[in-house]
């Protein structure tokens, strides 16, 4: 009988731009509008098949508050590939993404990174090409979701296993 691997990812991003909403789409197949935020940390395990095995998914939920960056850092380590998540209607979750990335990289400097540009159920003042550019000069994949709507979520976490793969060790 094999083994299934486990993969840890990470979904890092300022508080309430959907972090958990695109969690919980993916995972239990829900939308909540209303959520109570993340404190510290939370996961949730997922299988995932890929064309040639089956994986498990580790999806490790980051609080997006300032005064859990002490202790969200030692959650980065063993990490296989992070999603960096900003709000399509909030500008300034866009520009925060420098921070997130540098709080990653520190503990997990060649971790794989997607961008994500949720909320696209809503009417998004951000182009998405800023983020696409932002992506792009980071050599980072980009992606719009929608929490609600379950836009680019099956993908998202789809791409994050795929990134997350090639790195696997197996270990008996």
């Amino acid at each position: 009988m094999a083994t299934i691997p486990v993969l840890k990812i990470v979904i890092a991003g300022d508080g309430n731009v959907g972090k958990t909403s695109l969690i919980r789409r993916y995972c239990e197949g829900k939308f909540e509008q209303s959520r109570v935020a993340t404190i510290g940390v939370d996961f949730q395990t997922k299988l995932v098949d890929l064309e040639d095995r089956h994986v498990k998914l580790s999806i490790w939920d980051m609080a997006g508050q300032d005064r859990f960056q002490v202790m969200r850092e030692g959650f980065y380590r063993g990490s296989l590939a992070a999603a960096l998540v900003y709000d399509l209607t909030e500008p300034e979750s866009l520009d925060h993404l420098v921070r997130w990335k540098g709080e990653i990289q520190r503990v997990v400097p060649a971790v794989p990174l997607i961008v994500v540009g949720n909320k696209a159920d809503l009417a998004p003042p951000i182009p998405a090409d800023d983020g696409r550019q932002w992506a792009l000069a980071i050599g980072a994949d980009y992606l719009v979701t929608s929490a609600m709507t379950g836009r680019g979520v099956g993908e998202l976490f789809r791409s994050l296993a795929l990134m997350a793969a090639p790195a696997q060790r197996t270990s008996r």
